[in-house]
């Protein structure tokens, strides 16, 4: 099956008739489009601080949120002009976009947190390794970083997808067949993961760990990071401080996250403790693995055509701020 990015779920289809035909974000524009996901914990913190709002006003601009189901229609977005900067998405993602001609820029990287995504399956399930996912329905979100540790946990058995029934499925969807057995696996990635082993009967049958490094990647279209350097540099700050803040003050940022994501304060602590929120720049030496991601996808028919993963520009920080 070949992708070219293209939108199969209502919720991503509402946000972007709700974004609307949004002209091009250019010197002067007073509003920077900002997509989003529930998982995007920095953003998320700043969102609900306000942070933005103050240290982008000297600079005549301000934010406008934008919330997806996942990183696949987010892309999509910022590819069709619709939004300026992405939070972060798990580093499958930006290849699915790069197929599809999307001119991004990749503004930051979150170091690796292989532990913060999971195959799992019910407690009394008779799958017991990942040779006996063979033949089973394995559900997961299409280009999400769940996606690739499906792909790269099947060849570690000697398998491919060939050798199970792939179930597209948003985080939501997944939890409710998850539970309704509707599937035999179930891929993904925190806070959904720790809300699932906290409420659930469940085990991991394996995470990222030696599989995937499952990196997570803010990126900007190149149009915007061309025009508006300096707003970027101001993001890249603010995300390095906010994740310096959640790994320092993990009750705090647990009691802040809680409400806005609608789980208890216990589980987005759990959830936070497997991620690294250190905010870093984009470099080739970081984001080296993002070739071998796309190779894979490529190898799967999951890719329109193969890329170069490593050709888009890269944002240095302090450039224009």
């Amino acid at each position: 099956m070949t992708s070219s990015l293209s939108l199969t779920r209502r919720g991503a289809l509402g946000t972007l008739a709700a974004l609307g035909a949004a002209s091009a974000f250019a010197q002067g524009t007073s509003t920077v489009r900002i997509g989003y996901q529930k998982s995007s914990t920095l953003i998320v913190v700043l969102k609900t601080q306000g942070t933005l709002e103050r240290q982008l006003a000297p600079l005549g601009v301000k934010p406008s949120w934008h919330e997806f189901t996942s990183g696949l229609p987010l892309l999509e977005a910022l590819n069709l002009d619709n939004l300026d900067f992405s939070a972060d998405v798990a580093d499958t993602v930006p290849v699915f976009a790069q197929a599809a001609g999307a001119q991004l820029t990749f503004v930051a990287q979150e170091a690796p947190s292989p532990a913060a995504q999971a195959i799992l399956v019910r407690e009394d399930s008779p799958i017991k390794t990942l040779a006996d996912l063979k033949g089973k329905k394995i559900g997961f979100a299409k280009a999400a970083g769940a996606h690739y540790l499906l792909i790269a946990a099947l060849d570690k058995a000697g398998l491919s997808l060939k050798d199970i029934e792939p179930a597209y499925l948003t985080p939501a969807d997944g939890r409710a067949a998850f539970e309704k057995g509707a599937i035999d696996a179930w891929v993904v990635w925190d806070p959904f993961l720790a809300a699932a082993q906290r409420q659930s009967k469940v085990r991991v049958l394996a995470d990222g760990t030696g599989i995937a490094s499952y990196q997570r990647y803010y990126l900007a279209s190149t149009k915007f990071a061309t025009a508006r350097a300096d707003v970027l540099g101001v993001i890249y700050a603010e995300l390095a401080k906010a994740g310096q803040w959640v790994k320092a003050n993990p009750k705090d940022a647990a009691a802040l996250l809680a409400p806005v994501w609608g789980i208890d304060a216990a589980t987005v602590e759990q959830a936070n403790a497997r991620r690294s929120y250190a905010v870093r720049p984009a470099s080739l030496d970081v984001i080296g693995e993002q070739q071998k991601i796309a190779d894979a996808f490529f190898a799967e028919k999951l890719l329109p055509r193969k890329i170069d993963a490593l050709a888009s520009p890269l944002f240095k920080p302090g450039a224009g701020a």
